[in-house]
């Protein structure tokens, strides 16, 4: 897991959400480390158009999955999602709302700031 992650700004990483608790390592922020091959560094704010989106693209987030401590998610709940989902969501024209503050700066890795404004709650 990082030490004292920093968000897109660069400055500390706010949590995104402790109900439902999210995050890679369940700690409510979107924190990544070498175990999660998912990158689960943008925090965003669901709706039921994004769900869909996401479940339709193979990746239902809103099935409770309670051996994994996977609670669903409900559109107005805001989640730590992967990086490359999210950038799929984006080029589709699906993306859900970022919590900027909440969002890992490791995801500038793979998308670029502009569109994270875009989408910014």
């Amino acid at each position: 897991m990082e030490k004292n992650p920093l968000n897109v700004f660069g400055k500390p990483l706010e949590p995104c959400s402790k109900k439902p608790l999210t995050g890679f390592y369940r700690d409510g922020c979107c924190t990544t480390g070498i175990e999660d091959r998912g990158m689960h560094t943008v925090c965003i704010k669901a709706d039921a158009a994004f769900l869909e989106f996401s479940f339709k693209a193979g990746n239902d987030l809103s099935t409770p999955r309670p051996e994994y401590l996977f609670p669903g998610v409900k559109p107005g709940d805001q989640w730590c999602l992967c990086a490359l989902r999210w950038k799929e969501a984006y080029e589709a024209g699906m993306a859900p709302e970022v919590v900027l503050e909440a969002t890992n700066q490791d995801v500038l890795k793979y998308i670029p700031f502009e569109w994270l404004l875009e989408n910014k709650l």
